[in-house]
């Protein structure tokens, strides 16, 4: 309704002046963090320190589906499907746990973080209710944003649209000063590659080279340390207009690097943790090929048969 989509608007503006952009100063003290550490950088907690309790796998209620109606279906981008950023959604989309068209209420989206990766309520409701807010129609009887480019506010039941109030929503491709920073685990600052939505070969291909194989997610995230730390050194050395906002630079900017074990690792009795093969990140990168020889096919990205999600109990939430 119109007066939950205000109500989640007021709740959320306070974030909009609360992280403003973080001097040089403040940048090379995050650079000269404890180097020998192994955990990763720039993030205040690690991502599975709350959940060091056992974990018991459950195959039926771990299991994720990709038949019947949740087979996936290629995007028709020509004929306006909205694929973006995140390869996480755009999977979602592909495999219909949120509309083909990408195109999104607030409400599905939160249910499809959970049902499909096991994403907790507190941290999937403010994901969604943030994007919508800052980029997508929350002044709309359903509230909602597109995980791609600009969409027609119309498709969402905007009540606003064309009256001057609203602009047009942006969608996650033009999240880049919201959600988004420079030094992405697999995108390209906006500066120095024109776009921060694609991904970039190179930076995949060390994504893949620093995950340890057959070790359970928790060491594979910890093990990023030396990945995050060039990519971070890169964007320094190379990007002269470098953005790292306190907000989407330092409080969201490594989850790009922790979500891929977090949430695409396929979990198993011998791995209740999870762990993130290597063809696994591919599929869910829409990635092919060899090492060395990889090919990206944007809009892809694809939930690997055969996958578990995170055991019930253990879902991914905001660090208390």
């Amino acid at each position: 309704m119109l007066f939950s989509s205000i109500t989640l608007l007021v709740l959320l503006v306070s974030l909009a002046t609360a992280f403003p952009r973080m001097d040089p100063k403040t940048l090379q003290q995050l650079l000269k963090r404890d180097t020998n550490s192994k955990a990763c950088p720039f993030s205040h907690t690690d991502a599975y320190q709350h959940h060091k309790r056992q974990v018991r796998f459950d195959p039926v209620a771990q299991r994720v589906s990709t038949t019947g109606k949740y087979a996936w279906k290629a995007p028709n981008l020509e004929a306006g499907d909205k694929r973006g950023p995140c390869p996480g959604l755009n999977a979602l989309a592909n495999h219909g746990y949120i509309p083909h068209n990408g195109i999104a209420p607030a409400t599905t989206l939160i249910q499809a973080l959970g049902q499909a990766y096991g994403m907790a309520l507190d941290l999937a409701t403010f994901l969604a209710v943030y994007g919508t807010v800052f980029n997508g129609d929350a002044l709309s009887l359903t509230p909602g944003y597109s995980i791609g480019g600009p969409a027609n506010i119309g498709r969402l039941g905007g009540v606003l649209s064309g009256t001057g109030i609203t602009r047009t929503p942006s969608g996650l491709s033009g999240s880049h000063n919201n959600y988004e920073a420079d030094t992405s685990a697999t995108r390209g600052d906006q500066y120095l590659f024109g776009n921060n939505d694609l991904l970039q070969i190179p930076f995949f291909q060390q994504y893949y080279d620093a995950l340890l194989e057959n070790t359970p997610a928790p060491q594979q995230y910890s093990a990023l340390f030396r990945f995050r730390q060039s990519r971070f050194n890169y964007s320094i050395e190379k990007n002269p207009y470098f953005f790292f906002p306190q907000f989407a630079g330092v409080l969201v900017a490594p989850a790009g690097f922790a979500f891929p074990p977090a949430m695409m690792s396929n979990h198993s009795a011998q791995y209740p943790q999870g762990y993130l093969d290597k063809e696994t990140f591919k599929s869910f990168f829409a990635v092919t090929g060899e090492s060395g020889n990889f090919k990206y096919r944007p809009g892809y990205e694809r939930i690997p048969n055969n996958w578990y999600k995170r055991a019930v109990g253990t879902e991914y939430s905001i660090p208390a």
